[in-house]
């Protein structure tokens, strides 16, 4: 017993000792390109992280995007009007090295916030359709590096599709017809993190 509280002692010491290089907390704010299938945009995101170790961060990235979505109309891709997009995601990151130079990967998981969009096809009958706002559960998986405070990442943001209601020229409803709305995207985004420097 007393030789397992004096490991589970050391093991404490060892990781505060580690932890105390760099500083805990840390906001990340990035601007980028957002990138779905057909379409593309911009995007903004604030992440408030903590540090459980110096290899270990976890936060919550808050994050907008303007891009204009692919529409698979009967199998047939056609872009919707821009539209935007908002998600709220617990993440967690993993560094690859205490150096200056600090690959990470990461993953996420929560709420996208997907907005409304209309969109027009040039068939014979001339259809037009609106695809419904609404919010739906996803994740996210990333990849970059951070150099001093400056931070490059890709990430990929996995978001249910949505579907639409589809109206012909006269404004019928079109029965039996396939609209789906593409709402996963990539996002490249460079930023920089407002303290978590080393101590």
């Amino acid at each position: 017993m007393k030789y397992f509280l004096s490991l589970s002692v050391a093991l404490l010491l060892a990781v505060s000792a580690q932890a105390q290089e760099f500083k805990p907390f840390k906001v990340n704010v990035s601007l980028g390109a957002a990138i779905p299938s057909g379409g593309g945009g911009v995007l903004f995101a604030v992440e408030p992280k903590y540090g459980v170790s110096d290899r270990i961060d976890v936060g919550l990235r808050l994050e907008v995007a303007a891009m204009a979505r692919s529409v698979v109309y009967n199998g047939n891709e056609t872009s919707g009007n821009a539209t935007g997009a908002a998600s709220y995601l617990l993440t967690g990151n993993y560094l690859l090295s205490d150096a200056n130079f600090r690959p990470f990967v990461g993953a996420g998981v929560g709420l996208f916030g997907i907005a409304g969009t209309s969109f027009v096809t040039n068939g014979n009958q001339g259809t037009n359709g609106e695809i419904q706002a609404g919010n739906v559960f996803g994740g996210m998986v990333r990849a970059g590096f951070k150099t001093g405070h400056f931070v490059l990442a890709a990430e990929y943001n996995i978001v249910p599709n949505t579907n639409s209601v589809v109206y012909d020229s006269n404004g019928n409803v079109q029965v039996g017809t396939s609209v789906q709305s593409k709402n996963s995207y990539v996002g490249v985004k460079l930023g920089f993190d407002i303290g978590g420097g080393r101590r």
